[in-house]
């Protein structure tokens, strides 16, 4: 019998009662380090003070009014998101996939709006992931993920990610942007290199095509930069961000250049909870902390303390680890092929510790951004074990 609660997700039997900063607790008392955050998305933490006060104090007053009407705390988001960004203007929404959906809707007005209707192909990259809607699925173009749910939407073309010959070779009449992560998460933690990224701005101005960048796991500090992108010194002409911008409340957003932005005008793009009072109170709670001093600072230094680990890791452990990726608090550990990424996440749970499965057979590292560094050095004594109990036994190599 199918259970109450569908059964679309292979769930860990953990279930968690309560958490404080980068520590998760079970009912029954034990004790995890959080160094998957929610899929990147707790970027504050657990229980955070600031963002649970602004949140409760919000909820008491008014949750939601819908965008038939002003709202201020919307407002007051977006007038900080456009001063710490290369944005000219920002729309609200609830998720990633809702923000690459409107992100690649807004390319297309674009051209359509400037007397192009025919360009509305985005190039996309191999390994990508945008999102489970419809169309997401299409843009992120992995087979597995598409297969029974019919024809994929038009206008995605797909080519290997890094690689600029094939990106040139795939502009045509119809092309109007290039969608890419900076860093492909879904995808095996794999990092643009940022020369990559600089050549596809000067494509993009080249051909006329917009530059359209999925920052939603990367951004909000993540990287050690606000967005991952100022690593490359380069802007786009829109980008989609969610997950860490609410620190955990359901939070997406589009944020646009003018000359993109311009064309979404009442009745072109819409959401009823989208951009709402309690949503944009959990936002702005969020940047007041990114935001403040030193904070991004820490982020990065922090993150270098958990790359060298990483490193030492891996020559210690070569029978387990092949390589060591990724950027700022998101990092991979890519294992070796006999080595599987399910079984090697089940084996840090089995000592505290909390990570992601990712593509490519890669174990993902996404603790919140509050991380410090004693308990960098705890997570990296925990997957030290976690090492020892994947590491072959001799008698097993000698059966191979």
């Amino acid at each position: 019998m199918i259970p109450a609660l569908m059964p679309t997700y292979n769930r860990a039997d953990l279930a968690f009662e309560r958490g404080e900063g980068a520590w998760l607790w079970t009912a029954d008392g034990r004790r995890y380090l959080d160094f998957g955050a929610g899929i990147a998305t707790s970027s504050l933490g657990h229980g955070h003070p600031h963002l649970t006060k602004v949140i409760a104090e919000q909820a008491a007053k008014v949750m939601h009014v819908s965008n038939l009407y002003r709202v201020p705390q919307a407002e007051q988001l977006a007038a900080r998101h456009v001063a710490a960004s290369f944005a000219d203007s920002v729309f609200f929404c609830n998720s990633g996939a809702e923000a690459n959906e409107g992100m690649v809707k807004a390319v297309r007005k674009y051209h359509a709006e400037n007397g192009h209707p025919e360009r509305f192909h985005m190039i996309c990259f191999e390994g990508a992931f945008h999102g489970r809607t419809l169309g997401m699925l299409s843009a992120t173009g992995n087979e597995k993920y598409l297969a029974g749910f019919g024809p994929p939407v038009q206008g995605f073309d797909h080519v290997p990610f890094g690689n600029m010959n094939a990106v040139r070779d795939a502009i045509g009449p119809q092309t109007a942007g290039i969608m890419i992560e900076p860093v492909q998460g879904e995808g095996g933690v794999r990092p643009a290199d940022l020369r990559f990224l600089r050549e596809l701005r000067a494509v993009c101005d080249e051909f006329g095509l917009l530059l359209a960048l999925d920052e939603v796991q990367t951004g909000m500090g993540r990287s050690g930069k606000l967005w991952a992108h100022q690593w490359a010194g380069i802007e786009p002409d829109v980008m989609s961000s969610a997950k860490g911008i609410g620190g955990g409340f359901p939070l997406g957003a589009i944020l646009a250049k003018e000359k993109v932005a311009k064309h979404l005008k009442p009745g072109t793009h819409g959401t009823t909870y989208g951009g709402g009072p309690l949503a944009c109170a959990a936002g702005n709670a969020v940047l007041d902390v990114v935001l403040a001093p030193g904070f991004l600072d820490q982020v990065d230094r922090v993150a270098r303390v958990l790359w060298r680990g990483l490193l030492d890791l891996a020559q210690k452990h070569p029978a387990v680890i092949a390589g060591v990726q990724g950027a700022g608090l998101l990092l991979g550990l890519k294992l070796r092929p006999e080595v599987n990424n399910g079984e090697m996440q089940g084996a840090c749970v089995a000592e505290g510790l909390l990570t992601v499965a990712a593509g490519m057979n890669v174990l993902r590292l996404a603790p919140p951004l509050i991380i410090t560094e004693a308990e960098v050095e705890q997570a990296l004594a925990l997957l030290d074990r976690a090492c020892l109990r994947m590491t072959p036994s001799q008698a097993q190599v000698a059966a191979k």
